[in-house]
């Protein structure tokens, strides 16, 4: 019997990509009289993968990573207004409003009626719990977890928390690498929701074996669970 409804947040819950999409394209003009948009764009993902390690997931590490990337690919030589620009760019990212996906309140209003419903997200503890307060999804979970790595190691160590069989527990999301992959693996049932774009580091082919719901919208989530 499902006990535990677990939700990603980002691209899930409410828009994120589109804003880093945004903040990429006014750190593409800034860097153009230096390189173009593709070597641009490479170098910044090189710099964020390298800087998981330190800084983790979230806009904070995305701001650091632009600020080294610009003076790599400027050979130190942008200048203080360059870097305040960059800086302004991640500030704007903190305060952009969250905007839940059409739907979104509609259909966590309906599910908590029924199940026991969880957030569960990556990033920075920070940013991310600003973004719930600021969505006015907060009311519908009656558990929040942020973590630093979606992984089968983490999903493990939240249902021991809770005492919740992996029979139980169902992962809603827009990512195939953290949000399904690893609970299909663990004994759960996982659902996913494409976003139009998905950050690089999240995409991987599925293997063949795999198999889970693809939904075109959290819309369709309702039904998808009576049927279960």
């Amino acid at each position: 019997m499902l006990r535990l409804l677990a939700f990603d947040a980002d691209d899930t819950l409410w828009h994120n990509e589109t804003h880093y999409a945004e903040t990429q394209e006014a750190f593409r003009q800034l860097l153009r009289p230096f390189h173009d948009d593709g070597w641009i764009d490479a170098r910044l993902h090189d710099t964020e993968m390298r800087n998981l390690r330190h800084y983790g997931y979230g806009i904070k590490g995305f701001t650091l990573s632009m600020i080294e990337t610009a003076l790599e690919l400027t050979e130190d030589q942008l200048d203080g207004a360059g870097i305040r620009r960059v800086v302004d760019l991640g500030k704007a990212m903190l305060d952009k409003p969250v905007e839940p996906l059409p739907g979104v309140a509609e259909v966590l209003q309906e599910l908590s009626e029924s199940f026991d419903l969880m957030v569960i997200t990556k990033g920075d503890l920070f940013d991310q719990e600003t973004k719930l307060a600021k969505s006015g999804l907060g009311t519908h979970f009656s558990k929040v977890e942020i973590v630093s790595e979606k992984d089968r190691a983490a999903y493990t160590t939240i249902l021991e928390r809770y005492g919740i069989p992996s029979a139980g527990f169902t992962m809603v999301g827009n990512s195939v690498k953290s949000d399904i992959l690893p609970v299909l693996e663990l004994g759960g049932r996982a659902v996913h929701i494409p976003y139009h774009t998905t950050w690089a580091h999240e995409l991987m082919a599925t293997p063949a074996e795999a198999s889970f719901p693809v939904l075109e919208s959290i819309l369709d989530l309702p039904a998808l669970l009576r049927g279960w």
